[in-house]
């Protein structure tokens, strides 16, 4: 028999509703980061459970054991994030330095530092000068939340201040999305009505 919330010790209730609002706030788990590692081996333990309780949502788990993530999907398309078009844009900027790190060094922690974050920009061509600072630091902090990447450095804005990508970028950003996010910012590109204002859905709760 199938145990249930019910049944699971006070320890446990506690933890599986600490566990279940991180996944409903932050849409991924991370077994790298240490504040939601041991919420990722709580949820594999009782993913029967969270299972059955989503569901009812409208939810389900996409578990990657590989990558240590554990995605939150809601199949009602409800309560999707919409990115504004910057925001977009340095998402596809970190996986796409993501990959090269992950394809030129084998590493198993993927670093990248502003420096890099805005050279990266100013090569895609979308506009002649690099992303405004404060435009970059609330980006980035926002996909913080969402346990996609941890800034490192205290200074978050220094050239070389640290950001490490997390695998989970994998499953926010898939194939589909680079190429919806590189249409995206070819609109930006070219200029006209598009502004860093303008809102996509290429983002980690799609």
């Amino acid at each position: 028999m199938e145990e249930t919330f019910d049944q699971m010790r006070q320890k446990d209730k506690d933890d599986f509703r600490r566990a279940a609002n991180r996944l409903m706030s932050c849409c991924f788990i991370v077994r790298k980061n240490e504040k939601t590692k041991s919420d990722y081996y709580f949820i594999l333990s009782k993913r029967k459970i969270f299972e059955k309780y989503l569901s009812v949502l409208g939810c389900s788990l996409e578990i990657n054991e590989e990558y240590g993530v554990i995605q939150l999907v809601n199949r009602e398309n409800y309560n999707h994030l919409h990115l504004k078009m910057m925001e977009s844009i340095i998402l596809l900027i970190l996986r796409i330095l993501y990959d090269e790190k992950k394809r030129e060094l084998s590493l198993t922690d993927v670093v990248v530092n502003i420096g890099e974050i805005q050279e990266k920009f100013l090569s895609l061509k979308i506009r002649d000068k690099q992303i405004d600072k404060t435009v970059l630091n609330n980006s980035l902090r926002l996909l913080r939340r969402f346990n996609l990447i941890e800034l490192l450095d205290k200074n978050s804005m220094e050239e070389d201040a640290r950001v490490l990508i997390y695998d989970s970028i994998l499953m926010a950003v898939r194939v589909d999305d680079i190429k919806k996010a590189a249409s995206l910012a070819a609109k930006y590109k070219k200029g006209g009505k598009e502004s860093a204002d303008e809102t996509s859905e290429t983002g980690p709760a799609d």
